[in-house]
């Protein structure tokens, strides 16, 4: 079960958040949506992407950045990440 933590390392991008993955991802993920990750048989970027205020998700090796629609709150959005990464990676 892997672990997603928020970095600390600030963003300057205010809808931007970097987080740290305790495994390496197995391929590099870049979706703005949930539909176009499951088709490519991504199910950690599908679930992240299916969470409400995600816009998009990047990530590579060891962590991953969410965007976010702007005002969405980043509580329920990392929540989503922490249970992505525990059921998918």
């Amino acid at each position: 079960m892997a672990t997603a933590t928020p970095s600390p390392d600030a963003s300057p991008n205010p809808n931007a958040r970097k987080f740290d993955l305790d495994v390496a991802l197995p391929a590099m993920v870049n979706f703005a949506s949930a539909a176009d990750a499951e088709a490519a048989g991504e199910p950690f970027a599908a679930a992240v992407l299916a969470a409400d205020g995600v816009a998009s998700l990047f990530g590579t090796g060891s962590f991953v950045t969410v965007t976010r629609t702007a005002g969405a709150a980043w509580e329920p959005i990392e929540d989503a990440v922490q249970a992505a990464a525990a059921a998918h990676l």
